[in-house]
């Protein structure tokens, strides 16, 4: 039996419990012999995730369920898989469901052409839908469900206490999940997911890349300001909602103004 490395009471983290990196950051949490896993990762990973449960004591039959924080494969490539192996069940929010259940390469950034992104995404049914408020039970605790769209529109967030396992939201150097159009993200959801979290009172945030780090109002002030300017920027195209250059450029064309 391997020694657990738990972060907080009742939580491990996989790549901190293995000493290095495996990918995304993969959360058990447990009580007593129940336990469940928020997020798996891509699916070479899943024979060293479910060997490392095995050695630290969980008994596999007890997965209460595998959370997917959002329906993008280096999240759950590895879901079906683990899924199998483990003879649980699925749960996400229902607009994760319907990708992963078709295998959606596009929508799950599975297949990138023009960056050579060509990855199985290997179909796998979610059983259990949950949505904003519901609860999560392992034991017994209990995770509250945050719906907080704006990366992907299924993204979740889910609330043990003071920890907040808060996906690609916001990461500790301020930066936050893929912003893309074709990817489902919305910024002005994003603005309200973020600010929702900073108007919480949860003192530590569990991303979904990177290390764990504690809330920090300021940090998400910074964050929130960059991303509604954001809305005013060409650069993030149909996720922007508007270009002030443009209505500049109108009115320079209607008074003849001349390049100075």
């Amino acid at each position: 039996m391997l020694q657990r490395k738990p972060i907080f009471p009742n939580v491990i983290e996989f790549n901190f419990q293995a000493g290095h990196v495996i990918g995304c950051n993969v959360y058990l949490v447990f009580d007593d012999n129940e336990w469940t896993l928020i997020d798996i990762g891509y699916e070479e990973t899943v024979d060293e995730i479910i060997e490392l449960i095995r050695l630290l004591d969980f008994p596999l039959s007890r997965c209460k369920t595998l959370i997917a924080t959002h329906a993008d494969v280096d999240h759950i490539q590895g879901l079906a898989k683990a899924k199998q192996m483990l003879k649980t069940t699925a749960t996400s929010h229902k607009l994760a469901a319907g990708p992963l259940a078709r295998g959606d390469k596009l929508l799950t950034f599975a297949e990138i052409s023009a960056q050579g992104i060509h990855m199985e995404m290997p179909p796998v049914e979610v059983e259990q839908i949950v949505d904003d408020g519901d609860t999560i039970e392992i034991g017994n605790l209990q995770l509250e469900v945050w719906h907080t769209p704006g990366h992907t529109d299924s993204q979740l967030s889910f609330r043990m206490g003071d920890l907040l396992f808060s996906g690609d939201n916001i990461y500790r150097d301020g930066c936050v999940g893929a912003i893309d159009a074709h990817h489902g993200s919305d910024l002005r959801s994003f603005i309200q997911s973020l600010t929702r979290i900073r108007d919480s009172d949860v003192k530590w945030l569990l991303p979904s890349h990177g290390p764990i780090f504690r809330k920090d109002n300021a940090l998400l002030d910074e964050t929130i300001a960059r991303l509604d300017r954001y809305l005013h920027m060409a650069d993030f195209g149909t996720c922007a909602a508007d270009w002030p250059l443009m209505d500049e450029w109108e009115r320079e064309i209607a008074e003849g103004i001349l390049p100075n």
